[in-house]
């Protein structure tokens, strides 16, 4: 694929990447300037010209990748037999300037059940830059009438699987799960496949009753206390109150925006918890 479809490709994967883009030439370079490559940690899609510069810039690119850099940086390559290299000479005799510009992730957030607060939380995080699934066991709660508002800078991606599951196997290391289906079952499944996973954040819709049944149904199930209590619930900020799904979802949401910029969220202890959340969305 070209570099644009391997900007697309990492961002739909939620893969971390860096845009390496030739922006000046001097004299004689194997590409002109605007070419263009993209860099992640195994793979790189496109050619800024091959040799020392594209193996330097590549060296740099994934050096940027482990460090996390968030700032673009610039890499000057002079093309000649003086030059001091690392992958071989390049002698075609110019000089080339290099921006390297990190491409962030976007966060992956999954909710799970298309009801009442389903609906309003889809409806506010398709507002954000979020890669957004919409998963339901049940076809009507997704169809295209009912989430014609769910729409904005959010990649959404709608599910309908009757094993719902199935979904949460799939999504990426490190999203943020919401389970808030219509079937206190389905919600049981959920917690139990994401806690076998192990690397997702998830949140519970649900009372204080409701999940004192689930602790004991997912002890049973062999998890441990620390597993279990990973699991948030309920969830929301607890400062925000009320049992409208309008204001549940904006609970949420808002929980979710400190939680993503790194923001510590002082939440009460579960049994001090304000008025408990719905059980079922």
């Amino acid at each position: 694929m070209d570099w644009l479809a391997a900007v697309a490709h990492l961002r739909e994967q939620a893969c971390a990447g860096v845009l390496v883009t030739v922006t000046t030439v001097r004299g004689h370079a194997p590409r002109e300037a605007g070419a263009k490559m993209v860099v992640a940690a195994e793979e790189t899609w496109d050619s800024i010209g091959g040799g020392n510069l594209e193996a330097t810039a590549v060296d740099r690119a994934r050096a940027m990748l482990r460090d996390g850099a968030t700032q673009p940086d610039t890499l000057l390559m002079a093309l000649n037999e003086h030059a001091t290299t690392e992958h071989g000479r390049q002698c075609c005799g110019g000089e080339v300037t290099v921006l390297l510009e990190p491409l962030p992730t976007r966060a992956t957030v999954a909710v799970f059940g298309m009801g009442h607060v389903g609906h309003e939380l889809a409806r506010i995080l398709s507002r954000l830059p979020l890669s957004l699934h919409l998963v339901d066991s049940r076809a009507t709660p997704l169809s295209a009438e009912r989430l014609a508002d769910v729409a904005g800078p959010a990649d959404v991606h709608v599910h309908h699987a009757p094993a719902p599951e199935v979904v949460l196997r799939g999504l990426p290391a490190g999203a943020q799960v919401y389970v808030m289906s219509h079937d206190h079952a389905e919600d049981l499944v959920l917690c139990d496949a994401a806690l076998r996973r192990g690397d997702l954040s998830v949140g519970l819709i649900g009372s204080r009753a409701k999940w004192a049944r689930f602790r004991v149904r997912l002890r049973a199930e062999g998890h441990d206390d620390a597993a279990v209590d990973s699991i948030r619930c309920p969830i929301g900020l607890p400062t925000v109150t009320g049992k409208s799904p309008a204001v549940i979802a904006i609970a949420v949401a808002a929980e979710l925006v400190q939680t993503l910029s790194g923001t510590p969220t002082r939440l009460p202890p579960r049994e001090m918890s304000s008025s408990p959340r719905p059980s079922a969305s």
